[in-house]
């Protein structure tokens, strides 16, 4: 009979057996990660715990299988700002139990119908806390907000789902999106923002490089000015020298020709020809009209004289300065 049956047979026969055995000893096996919550009579019994149980056979049943393991949703959702901008978020939100004692899997065994009841209300809270953030902010401050919305919803939800014996681990805005029409325009206002702060830049830039320019303008030209007072100083000093030694070599030179009884007019025919030469070496034109007559001489001595007595009576009549802080 037994190679009749065969091994698939066999195998049945055996599972059943296994089964008949289980109920009608008691035997329950539960897994790691999880909590068995047990009844008598639809009443709660006790927690069986991971590992093998035994448990009163046909009178105490296991009412639920609880996982106490953290777990994650994704959740997509709508909300609308302050001034009208609807708002998209993408989110991932981690619970889990907040602890194995009795009280904790009592709660998450006995507040909702099922699983599927309790994610519906934990997902509709956490919609709702963060539509309830957002209605008091406008769209453009909304980016910059991610860590106070999600503070936000926790503080809201934490004393909530602690009574159904679950508590929030975390909560993150993966994305935030706007309308198509939003997102251009709030494109444009930051492009717009970009050029008018290059805009502002570029200007300061100018205005600091036109600034140092006419710095530098100003700084040459009065470095310039002082090395032309500078230079006309160290002209009329040189003048002045020459003068006096012009005057000392006449002197000297009258009185050596009024020594040997030479004419003294001598000396200013010299001089007259020594000038006419200079002239002649150093003239940079290609034509001089001079008149290199003993009457065009002294014309010219007796023009030099009256200009130098012209320029002497000029300075004497003009008020000398102070101190140098006038000069």
């Amino acid at each position: 009979m037994m190679a009749a049956m065969g091994v698939g047979g066999i195998v049945g026969l055996v599972v059943v057996a296994l089964v008949v055995l289980a109920a009608l000893t008691g035997l329950r096996q539960v897994n790691q990660g999880t909590v068995a919550v047990t009844t008598v009579f639809g009443k709660y019994r006790r927690i069986l715990r991971p590992g093998l149980n035994v448990v009163t056979p046909f009178v105490e049943k296991i009412f639920r299988r609880i996982s106490v393991q953290n777990k994650a949703i994704e959740l997509q959702f709508q909300a609308i700002t302050q001034d009208q901008a609807n708002v998209y978020f993408t989110a991932m939100m981690v619970y889990g139990a907040i602890s194995e004692n009795e009280d904790t899997i009592k709660n998450i065994a006995f507040k909702f119908v099922s699983e599927k009841d309790f994610l519906t209300a934990l997902v509709r809270s956490v919609e709702g806390s963060t539509r309830g953030f957002v209605a008091t902010k406008k769209q453009a401050e909304i980016l910059g907000l991610r860590g106070e919305i999600v503070a936000e919803v926790k503080e809201n939800l934490d004393h909530v789902i602690e009574t159904w014996g679950y508590h929030l681990i975390d909560l993150q805005l993966n994305d935030i999106t706007f309308d198509q029409a939003i997102t251009t325009s709030m494109a444009q206002v930051v492009a717009s923002n970009n050029l008018k702060a290059a805009a502002t830049n570029e200007g300061d830039a100018l205005l600091i490089k036109r600034t140092k320019e006419a710095e530098a303008a100003g700084t040459a030209v009065r470095i310039e000015a002082e090395a032309e007072r500078t230079a006309s100083q160290l002209r009329g000093q040189g003048v002045a020298l020459f003068r006096e030694e012009v005057a000392r070599g006449l002197a000297q030179a009258a009185r050596e020709m009024e020594t040997q009884n030479v004419d003294a007019s001598l000396i200013l025919f010299s001089m007259w020809t020594e000038s006419i030469r200079h002239m002649a070496e150093n003239g940079k034109g290609n034509v001089m009209f001079l008149d290199g007559s003993p009457e065009g001489m002294q014309k010219q001595l007796r023009d030099l004289m009256a200009l130098e007595t012209l320029q002497t009576t000029m300075g004497a009549a003009l008020p000398k300065p102070k101190g140098p802080a006038q000069g």
